[in-house]
This record gives C-alpha cells, structure tokens and sequence, in this order.
C-alpha cells in the first residue's frame, strides 16, 4: 500500500474517532449532570402559548339562538 493510501486511512479512522466522542462527551457533559441541563433547558422558552380567549357557547345555547332566529 502506498503512504497516500495510509494517511487517508489514518485520517479516515481520527474522523472517525472525532464523530463518535464529541456526542458522547457533550451528551455526559450536559445530560449526565442534572443542573446543566436546567440551566440550558431553562433559558429558553420552547412554547408559548397565546392567552385564552372567551369560551364558545354551550351546544344547547346555540340550538336555542338558533331556533328563535328562525321564528322570527
């Protein structure tokens, strides 16, 4: 094999390396310790809600505003 073809492969198998510890050492850094992942999670607002507004009639009302506009 020539020197190209080992350095390719060395370097192959670093990013290799790379790929596989940075997830693991951030996943241990930040979901290992309980306080790291409040503070991260806590920061951020990830839904908000709008406030809420009136409340729809009940069925029974709408029937009964529904009969007496068509008695009229």
């Amino acid at each position: 094999m020539s020197s190209i073809g080992t350095a390719k492969g060395l370097l192959e198998i670093a990013k290799f390396g790379l790929y596989v510890t940075i997830p693991i050492i951030l996943m241990y850094n930040f979901a290992y310790d309980t306080k790291n992942l409040q503070r991260i999670m806590g920061n951020r607002s990830y839904v908000v809600y709008p406030p809420e507004g009136p409340r729809p009639p009940p069925p029974e009302e709408i029937r009964e505003m529904a009969r007496r506009n068509s008695l009229r």
